[in-house]
């Protein structure tokens, strides 16, 4: 499940979370809040940025005729 977490600080500072996302989708997926929240100050990238989605499909055996 793809969850974006928009946490506030007393001070009005926010911070931005995605849980779910791989590659540069979170980025994509939380775009609307920067333009919503302001420019990013710090950006920390999980290792789920990194990884990619799976598209190998399973290998099948050849059948004999």
């Amino acid at each position: 499940m793809k969850t974006i977490i928009v946490t506030v600080a007393k001070d009005g500072s926010t911070k931005v979370e995605t849980k779910g996302f791989t590659g540069a989708a979170c980025q994509a997926g939380s775009e609307f809040l920067d333009s919503a929240l302001g420019a990013r100050q710090l950006e920390n990238l999980t290792a789920e940025y990194f990884s990619q989605p799976s598209s190998q499909q399973p290998l099948q055996e050849g059948s004999q005729a």
